[in-house]
């Protein structure tokens, strides 16, 4: 993927509206919304939470096209190019990986893990786009992993007991992230909302087989496909056209590090809604990370007016 030259100079002026900055931030927050449902569906496991999740978002994303006039949301992402495939498959990586990390470890645990995004969008963006950080985001970068380590050392807290294949899922969820991140930005002018259905398609195929495979039921309780389907049809569908509305303006690397608002709010719903209480050390880095990202939206903002 070869960098435009709007995503050049872009890189050169790391000042983005106040506007665009709350709409990054927007997007984190709507997502948070998404780890609450994914534990209330206790009764079924990931792989069933992730099939009826997707269909909710196809769904969505269907009727949205047919009102609009437009061709199918899950035809165009598969006959638009390699990068709206490597897009699909970056953020269907992302997708099920976050979950099976919920399921699978403290969902505060989840949450501080997959806020590595940042580091692995600019990665990724540095090698494939040419993006060069600017300082602001690399300090950010660094706040943020300092936050991250501080809620680590905390420990996951009251909740579910933290594993390691969730942790590892996590992280993975982050790289995938990053990639996505990074296929988004590589032209800010195309319209990247095919890459939710396509994603969405890739996940019911294969989370699906993985569900018949075990034997499970393909058609779960109302109520816990309920909160799947209410999850991908809103919070996700909301949140990403936000977040591609977003990533317009700003680059890869800051646009990840915007994004981290979700990881900030996920442990605070979790303690409202489900009374999973956090250590103090977790709430400690939350409030370095949380520091961090609003920190960056205020002086990216600050310097634009300037």
């Amino acid at each position: 993927m070869a960098a435009t030259d709007d995503d050049v100079a872009l890189t050169h002026d790391a000042r983005v509206p106040l506007d665009a900055s709350l709409v990054a931030l927007g997007a984190g927050v709507v997502w948070s919304f998404g780890a609450v449902c994914s534990r209330l569906a206790d009764g079924i496991d990931a792989w069933q939470y992730l099939t009826w999740r997707s269909l909710g978002v196809i769904v969505v994303i269907e009727l949205l096209a047919r009102r609009r006039g437009d061709r199918s949301g899950v035809v165009r992402a598969f006959t638009s190019g390699r990068i709206m495939f490597v897009g699909c498959l970056c953020l269907g990586t992302a997708s099920v990986a976050y979950v099976y990390a919920v399921k699978n470890t403290s969902a505060v645990n989840a949450a501080l893990l997959a806020s590595t995004a940042p580091l692995a969008a600019a990665l990724v963006a540095r090698f494939t786009l040419g993006e060069r950080l600017d300082r602001v985001t690399i300090w950010a970068i660094v706040v943020s992993s300092i936050g991250l380590l501080l809620m680590i050392n905390g420990g996951s807290g009251s909740g579910q007991a933290r594993t390691l294949v969730g942790d590892v899922a996590a992280l993975i969820s982050a790289l995938g992230f990053g990639g996505y991140a990074a296929c988004v930005r590589s032209s800010p002018t195309t319209d990247w909302s095919p890459i939710m259905p396509g994603y969405a398609a890739m996940v019911v195929v294969g989370c699906g087989a993985i569900t018949a495979t075990q034997g499970n039921a393909l058609v779960p309780p109302l109520g816990e496909s309920g909160y799947a389907v209410f999850h991908g049809g809103v919070i996700i569908v909301v949140g990403t056209l936000l977040y591609n509305h977003a990533s317009q303006r700003i680059a890869a690397g800051a646009m990840a590090t915007f994004a981290q608002s979700e990881n900030v709010f996920v442990p605070l719903w979790i303690f409202v809604v489900l009374g999973d209480t956090p250590t103090a050390w977790a709430l400690v880095g939350g409030l370095v990370v949380l520091f961090a990202v609003f920190g960056k939206a205020f002086v990216d903002a600050s310097n634009h007016r300037g």
